[in-house]
């Protein structure tokens, strides 16, 4: 039998979802603009670490390369717009294809290791594009390249508006939301989370491990891509230095603050890092200190991060209140 604390988390995370789509009308009501711009960027950051928690969350495939996915879908706004080619149907199919192709060569060659040698081998290939991309003077180099006009759809959408821009962002992150719920859910899921916990096994069941995760690595490369699309259109100007690993370690923060347990865990780690980073930086000078001995008591006091946190909470108040005992003892078997 449910009990009335049954869905608190799913209350909480949709009562954050919900705050996300009146964000653009509080700050136009008060005028505070650069709220609206501090959330479009939590809410690109979060589409990375929604694709990163895929990999790590789900698949047990930690990556410190993630953020060179990132700075591929920004160079593919950047440098067509050097050109001046402004198509946002271009740009997005470019940093979709140049993504995947990336996420399909390097996942071949990384996923045939594991643990700290996976680490390693990502990290490395990250670096190598972000030198890449540091020794091209027609793009900038290591000073990167300025993006004077941002992608046009051909009237349907005017990402030049701020708030367009926002809830373009939001519609793609509840899409990737949504796709990766099914995909979980789906066989292809429980193989994926079945490798993670027991590879072997899985193996010995017929499947091959090794394309189920090179497609989840493909996945995973291909949404980051998309969220550096966004990136380069928001900020204007792109740079090597989002492809640096600095980044993608940054998108690991981000799912252990939030959690690996859940899906919508990356998201709201993804705010409270930035918010949290924000308001930090606004207070002192020393907020890095500040900041990092919180990140350090989050990693040795809340095992699971926010989500985790949160599920204890839940489950805590469930077994003291009366209608949650009477729900244990049903379950046990105990009658009403």
């Amino acid at each position: 039998m449910f009990s009335r604390f049954k869905f608190i988390a799913a209350r909480v995370y949709l009562g954050f979802a919900l705050l996300l789509f009146i964000v653009p009308i509080v700050t136009a009501l008060t005028g505070q603009d650069f709220y609206l711009d501090l959330l479009t960027r939590v809410l690109i950051l979060a589409i990375a670490a929604l694709s990163l928690n895929l990999m790590v969350g789900f698949g047990g495939i930690i990556s410190l390369g993630h953020a060179a996915f990132i700075g591929i879908g920004a160079y593919c706004v950047g440098i067509p717009a050097y050109y001046d080619i402004h198509n946002g149907f271009v740009h997005l199919g470019l940093a979709i294809v140049c993504s995947a192709v990336f996420a399909l060569i390097t996942g071949a060659i990384c996923l045939r290791t594991r643990g700290l040698y996976f680490i390693m081998i990502t990290l490395a290939f990250a670096q190598m594009l972000y030198f890449t991309f540091v020794s091209l003077d027609e793009y900038g180099a290591d000073d990167g390249l300025v993006i004077y006009q941002r992608s046009e759809f051909s009237g349907l959408l005017n990402i030049e508006n701020a708030v367009t821009l926002y809830y373009t962002v939001l519609a793609v992150l509840l899409i990737f939301f949504g796709l990766l719920h099914r995909l979980v859910q789906a066989r292809y899921g429980r193989v994926i989370i079945g490798s993670k916990h027991n590879e072997q096994r899985m193996q010995a069941l017929g499947y091959n491990t090794y394309k189920y995760k090179l497609v989840c690595y493909v996945i995973s490369g291909t949404m980051a891509g998309v969220a550096g699309f966004f990136l380069g259109n928001f900020t204007n100007y792109i740079s090597p230095e989002m492809m640096d690993w600095t980044h993608s370690s940054e998108l690991l923060f981000m799912i252990v603050i939030g959690g690996t347990g859940g899906l919508f865990s990356p998201i709201i780690g993804a705010a409270v890092f930035l918010l949290l980073e924000e308001f930090l930086s606004g207070i002192t000078v020393f907020w890095h200190l500040i900041f990092g001995l919180i990140l350090i008591a989050l990693v040795l006091f809340g095992k699971g991060g926010l989500h985790g946190l949160l599920l204890r909470w839940q489950d805590k108040h469930h077994k003291s209140h009366p209608y949650g005992q009477r729900d244990e003892k049903m379950a046990n078997g105990a009658g009403p």
